[in-house]
């Protein structure tokens, strides 16, 4: 994301949105994995000999790196603003304003902010200093130059979940002037404080990241909801990660906010510029901006087959189709569920749900089908992390419009992203519905990338109605449906399904064979399938993998009679579909997943691996891989070194994202 935000061949706004989503993703990665490798220090003795690495020294590496990149976010941030005021967009501070603006911000301070804020002054509180996980304060110094009264330090909540971080200031025709909402609260200092009869004022904006990791008891039973609600709690008053703050902050500033929060020079204490949570700037006012600067992200349209259709229903019963998101408009899923939701030939609808939209459509759908008489049965996770709130909110609300809402099972979170309509025709139950790589979102699903197969394949909906009804009565004793080849289920087979299909290229090979194995995933760390790939590689099957997150695979060794071509796509959609395909002998073989190949996916989730039967399909997956790996603009070569380099572009730019849109949008069908 660091890479896209320095990239000046990017429109400035997409420069802007990729400098925010590096924020969030390394606020994530502190709430979670180096939270995680903070608990394992708390490990007795005995425990830390199981684990393969040092957390410590762990710890101490990521430290390194994050401040190296927490330097190089902030140059890209002044080459933005270079770009910025290039184009007569300026963002002022408190010290930059003219008379014109300074009434401006009187104004709106006393309207808007002032009674939106409360300072907090820590030696007057009975408890301990809990700053909230996902704000950030405007720390203040109060002292008298000239005196030796005794320093006042305080803390400002900046109020951005109520009120715009970037607001508009006053400007000539020619300009547009920006300035943010806590340099406003910084020009208005005197007026907050003036009982104090203080004349000088420090101040520095810090961002508190806390364990974001929620303890919940495996056993999933009712308690399991008072469990979640807990745990919420307890996530706000986690144990602190990470503190980032303005590199210009006064030494006796930070040493005082050290000792209140408990933090020690041995925790992660992130020096940055005077801006944190930059991922308020995926947000960023698009207005100010003109056309060649806005985002070039096109237009979902809907898939040609279900365009002109009078019923989606008939089109699926009749064959196979693959929408590809965001470039297929995620309303077809809607408008399928909302057909059924009012065919009085629809008995029941089963469907999972994982992370779902503030406002879901999906939802709307499935409330209106139950008040239409159908049978409603819901899986709803609500341990998917982030969203557990969301997801008890939905709980609630399907339950009082009469749906069956059953909530997981124990120690594993249900992630496949699957559905089954039950209807009669002639009497006689049919089955069709849907597969998905992605969340049921239609939030996310304008920016993910993701494929989902409308089918009523017989062999497929069985296997996927037998899941849902191991997932309806399950008590944590029942056995798993192993699933097949059609549908490949974790944790009870898919793992061991894969081995299998990889060994079948390697026997191919050794009988002097075309043998291949193409892979699409968000994150491959499962050591025994990377092993084997590894064998396949010394045996000499071709090998080509993307990979957009982690990748635990190195591309080469010299005892291998071939080396691994693996690649990683970051542009405007974030790529999160899974695909797989094996040569089979020319015979190829086609899936698509849920599950990445991670121990977490294939041991301690439920997920689903569909078999693509349709062949043109097939051949469209095909085409949508080949093409990924012809990109030489937005894709990086991920070697032994991982070090993500941008490939080297020989020839014309082929962007793989621009292309594949406008080859769906010309794609013909054949009826």
């Amino acid at each position: 994301m660091l890479q896209e935000a320095a990239d000046t061949e990017n429109p400035l706004y997409e420069r802007i949105h990729f400098s925010g989503i590096f924020s969030n993703n390394l606020d994530e990665f502190f709430r979670i994995r180096v939270a995680t490798l903070k608990r394992m220090l708390l490990l007795k003795k005995p425990a830390k000999m199981h684990l393969e690495n040092d957390p410590a020294g762990i710890l101490d590496e990521i430290q390194k790196t994050v401040v190296i990149q927490q330097q190089r976010s902030d140059q890209v941030w002044k080459d933005i603003l270079n770009e910025l005021r290039k184009r007569h967009v300026f963002i002022k501070t408190e010290t930059h304003l003219n008379k014109e603006h300074q009434l401006f911000i009187q104004g709106y301070f006393l309207r808007e902010v002032r009674p939106r804020i409360i300072p907090l002054i820590p030696e007057n509180m009975k408890g301990p200093l809990n700053l909230h996980d996902k704000s950030i304060y405007l720390a203040v110094a109060l002292f008298n130059e000239k005196s030796a009264k005794k320093r006042i330090y305080s803390l400002i909540e900046i109020p951005t979940g109520i009120l715009p971080r970037f607001i508009m200031l006053p400007s000539k025709s020619n300009q547009k002037n920006i300035i943010l909402l806590e340099d406003i609260i910084r020009f208005c200092m005197p007026s907050i404080f003036p009982f104090f009869n203080y004349d000088r004022y420090s101040t520095a904006i810090i961002k508190l990241t806390r364990d974001a990791e929620m303890d919940i008891d495996n056993d999933i039973s009712v308690n399991v909801i008072d469990q979640i609600r807990k745990g919420l709690k307890e996530r706000k008053r986690g144990k602190p990660v990470r503190l980032t703050f303005d590199q210009e902050i006064e030494p006796q500033l930070l040493k005082y906010l050290m000792r209140n929060l408990q933090l020690t020079k041995h925790d992660s204490l992130i020096p940055g510029s005077r801006i944190h949570n930059f991922k308020d700037f995926m947000h960023f006012p698009l207005q100010v901006l003109s056309g060649k600067d806005q985002s070039h992200r096109r237009a979902p349209f809907i898939h040609p087959l279900l365009a002109n259709s009078d019923s989606l229903q008939k089109v699926v019963l009749k064959r196979d189709v693959l929408l590809n998101f965001p470039y297929h408009s995620f309303n077809s899923l809607v408008d399928l569920l909302r057909e059924a939701a009012i065919d009085p030939t629809v008995r029941q609808i089963k469907i999972t749900a994982y992370r779902l939209a503030q406002y879901s459509q999906i939802i709307h759908a499935l409330v209106s089908a139950a008040n239409n008489g159908k049978e409603v049965i819901v899986i709803i996770e609500l341990r998917a992390r982030f969203d557990e709130e969301v997801n008890l909110h939905w709980k609630t609300i399907l339950e009082e419009e009469g749906v069956k809402v059953h909530i997981g099972i124990p120690d594993m979170k249900v992630h496949t992203k699957v559905c089954v309509i039950t209807k009669l025709i002639n009497n006689d139950p049919v089955l069709y519905g849907f597969i998905s790589t992605g969340n049921l979102n239609e939030d996310t699903a304008k920016y993910y990338s993701d494929f989902c197969l409308l089918t009523a394949d017989k062999q497929i909906m069985a296997c996927i109605n037998r899941l849902f009804k191991w997932l309806e009565v399950n008590n944590g004793i029942s056995k798993q449906p192993s699933g097949n080849y059609d549908l490949m289920v974790s944790p009870s087979g898919m793992r061991k399904q894969l081995i299998g299909l990889i060994d079948r290229e390697i026997r191919h090979v050794k009988n002097k064979k075309p043998a291949a194995v193409l892979l699409k995933m968000n994150s491959l760390t499962d050591n025994i399938l990377i092993n084997k790939l590894y064998q396949a590689a010394a045996a000499g099957v071709e090998i080509r993998i993307i990979v957009r997150g982690i990748c635990c695979v190195i591309s080469h060794r010299k005892h291998w009679k071939r080396d691994m071509n693996i690649i990683s796509i970051v542009d405007e959609y974030l790529e999160h579909a899974r695909v797989f395909i094996f040569h089979n002998k020319g015979k190829e073989e086609t899936y698509l997943s849920s599950a990445d190949w991670m121990i977490r996916n294939l041991d301690h989730r439920v997920e689903t691996t569909v078999h693509i039967k349709d062949e043109m399909i097939k051949k469209e997956l095909k085409e949508y891989l080949e093409l990924q790996f012809k990109d030489n603009v937005k894709a990086r070569t991920m070697d032994n070194n991982q070090q993500n380099v941008f490939k080297i572009r020989n020839g014309k730019k082929i962007r793989s994202q621009v292309i594949w849109y406008q080859t769906l949008k010309n794609k013909i069908y054949s009826t």
